[in-house]
């Protein structure tokens, strides 16, 4: 494998030193643990720039999208002015500052050792989600996984390579999707599908995922359970009425599906005793935030800081919409879909923060 250095590497670099000044530090591992890399499946909470080099309309590598990168005016594919979900995880288990995105063509063997995002934007525990959506799949994902294994066992060995396989912390995020947008804003789910129905097929591909990863040699995952989804600005202008209350019908799907994925991971741990699975509870979170903005330091908990806030997401929010918001710091949501990054840091503590200690 090729790696050469480039002005995007040196422009990531100096991105990296002015994060580390001041976003969240590590958290002390139990019993002096390090964590050798982090890898990530998801979708665009996850995402660090997977979808710039596919052909998808799910793209956000353009500004206002990282105006709050690095040193600010930095669009890198990430779905938020700034860093998402995926960043600040790697820095709470002290792997690094940023999480590069795994088809970055500029990646350096030390991205790859300490791990790489495989998260794509728009894609779902479905397979019909990522076909609608032109995006990787989470099975696409995986066998991107397997590809990466042997890169670094090329470069490092079989030996080492297993190492940093069986000691790093996997995350999940995914989900989202396939509620707020296969079910919800599509027929060719309801057709055959209730909502209990629907979540029972979203666990077993999510079951079969889990199974497919430890046998990839992944003993330390995180899940991510689905958010509050019905209370995401988008959620609201499409299912809440005049009023753009919260829609109900998303939040109990949401709902639902958590308890049947808090279940299957259960009786995975109990069936593969060396693994440590962990449920990440993101529903409960971000509830308190949208209930509560005040509390945590926000004023506006039901718009996106791009354009109206109301529906902008993507391609949708660009230099040319309507307005942006002169501080996104008093928004959770930086679109009508993701928060920003200071929701996203606080979330990250909120989810994160009790359960490190569960993955060793």
């Amino acid at each position: 494998m090729k790696l050469l250095l480039s002005p995007f590497v040196t422009l990531f670099c100096l991105a990296t030193i002015l994060i580390s000044l001041h976003y969240c530090n590590a958290v002390n591992l139990p019993n002096n643990e390090t964590v050798p890399a982090l890898i990530v499946f998801g979708d665009s909470i996850v995402d660090s720039g997977n979808n710039n080099y596919i052909k998808t309309g799910f793209k956000c590598n353009f500004l206002p999208y990282g105006q709050d990168f690095g040193g600010g005016n930095q669009p890198t594919g990430r779905f938020s002015n700034g860093l998402v979900l995926s960043d600040i995880i790697a820095s709470k288990f002290g792997v690094k500052k940023l999480l590069p995105a795994y088809l970055d063509p500029n990646l350096q063997l030390q991205d790859l050792l300490t791990g790489v995002s495989f998260a794509s934007g728009g894609t779902g525990y479905d397979p019909l989600t990522s076909k609608l959506g032109s995006v990787i799949s989470l099975s696409d994902q995986l066998n991107m996984f397997k590809e990466y294994k042997n890169k670094i066992k090329e470069e490092v060995g079989e030996e080492r390579m297993k190492m940093i396989i069986s000691k790093s912390v996997y995350i999940i995020c995914i989900g989202s999707n396939d509620i707020a947008n296969t079910y919800a804003q599509t027929p060719y789910r309801r057709f055959n599908y209730d909502i209990p129905s629907y979540t029972d097929l979203l666990a077993s591909y999510s079951s079969n995922f889990l199974q497919e990863l430890y046998g990839l040699g992944a003993r330390r995952i995180g899940v991510i359970g689905m958010p509050y989804i019905g209370c995401v600005p988008s959620q609201r202008t499409l299912g809440g009425g005049r009023e753009r209350a919260c829609s109900d019908f998303e939040n109990q799907a949401a709902n639902l599906f958590n308890s049947k994925l808090v279940f299957l991971m259960d009786s995975f741990e109990n069936k593969f005793s060396d693994t440590k699975l962990v449920y990440l509870d993101s529903y409960h979170p971000l509830m308190y935030l949208v209930q509560n903005p005040a509390k945590y330091g926000f004023d506006v908990a039901d718009r996106g800081c791009c354009g109206t806030g109301d529906l902008e997401v993507s391609i949708f929010c660009n230099q040319y919409s309507s307005s942006i918001c002169s501080n996104s710091s008093r928004y959770i949501f930086w679109d009508s879909y993701h928060p920003t990054q200071e929701a996203y840091n606080l979330l990250c503590s909120m989810v994160i923060d009790d359960k490190i200690k569960d993955f060793f």
